[in-house]
């Protein structure tokens, strides 16, 4: 039999208290699994999908601007932002999904005409360190990122996959400075581990995201770097050969740098020569999709290069 009666609607304030309450349980119950732990983060999970509907609406209701506001005023008040975050990596992956949701539109919530995000974030600038950790290039987790790449859940896969190009592509200056720094290891970790991983997509993305990176001009030192590896070389003719167009397309737009390259060390002349007959073969078929005509004199250019090493430049 059904209740004649339903359950109130938890209010603004409630919502934040409760969760409030469950964050600390969770926090200080670091370490343990027991079916009372399992329960309260069931609850806690419910919880931050009402405070997300609260903020973002659903499919029946847009978002109540006064809901919102009073919301935004507790979670402050209560020092919630703080817990959540640091809460962050206990939650589970859809949990954390709508938390992180919910932090960011708490950034945006205007109160009285302020955004009183800024107020709390200047006194409590540690908060930033957390957020952005294992977000920078001179952390430790930035070596995690090749394996978050190749892990077999697609949505995290995926998500790490474009954290990373980001962090790879955004501030020109401060990645120039890292991939000269830390040459060795980094691409050491790039070939092996994602350029010439098992996986397809991996490899797509991973060849792209180099010809990104090495065509920047602010990366010209690391470029010719890379291009005077025979290994690098090696990684990249294989890449060639591989029956998928659009990935062939990308290797060539590395390889091309190899062979245009004025300063080749006498081992990439002689692979370029060793292989020159097979490359000439490989360029005289191949076309992209649609018509493109700075692909088609790159090729050219290439193909003028490889037949010119003919000539007496093999050492």
């Amino acid at each position: 039999m059904k209740s004649l009666f339903k359950s109130k609607p938890k209010t603004p304030a409630d919502l934040v208290l409760q969760a409030g309450d469950l964050l600390t349980y969770l926090d200080r119950s670091s370490g343990t699994r027991d079916s009372k732990r399992e329960e309260k983060m069931t609850e806690l999970s419910k919880l931050i999908r009402e405070i997300k509907s609260t903020l973002y609406g659903n499919s029946e209701a847009e978002p109540v601007s006064e809901a919102c506001a009073q919301l935004t005023q507790e979670f402050f008040r209560e020092n919630m932002l703080r817990l959540l975050i640091v809460c962050l990596p206990k939650l589970s992956l859809e949990t954390r999904k709508d938390a992180t949701q919910v932090v960011a539109n708490l950034q945006r919530q205007q109160v009285q005409s302020r955004l009183i995000s800024c107020d709390y974030l200047e006194k409590n600038l540690d908060l930033l360190d957390i957020l952005v950790a294992g977000y920078v290039l001179e952390s430790e987790h930035m070596k995690k990122f090749f394996d978050y790449i190749q892990l077999p859940n697609f949505d995290i896969s995926a998500d790490a996959a474009a954290t990373f190009k980001e962090l790879l592509t955004r501030h020109k200056s401060t990645v120039a400075e890292f991939l000269s720094k830390n040459y060795d290891w980094f691409f050491a970790e790039y070939n092996s581990k994602l350029l010439e991983s098992p996986n397809y997509i991996t490899r797509r993305q991973a060849v792209k995201l180099l010809g990104d990176m090495l065509l920047d001009r602010s990366n010209s030192a690391v470029m010719t770097r890379y291009v005077s590896s025979r290994d690098n070389l090696r990684i990249l003719m294989n890449l060639l050969r591989e029956s998928s167009k659009s990935i062939q397309i990308e290797a060539f737009h590395v390889f091309k740098l190899f062979v245009a390259n004025q300063q080749k060390p006498p081992d990439i002349i002689s692979i370029l020569v060793a292989n020159r007959s097979k490359l000439l073969r490989l360029f005289a078929d191949f076309k992209t999709e649609k018509e493109d005509e700075q692909f088609e004199a790159d090729k050219a250019q290439v193909v003028r290069e490889i037949a010119a090493l003919e000539q007496g430049d093999r050492p």
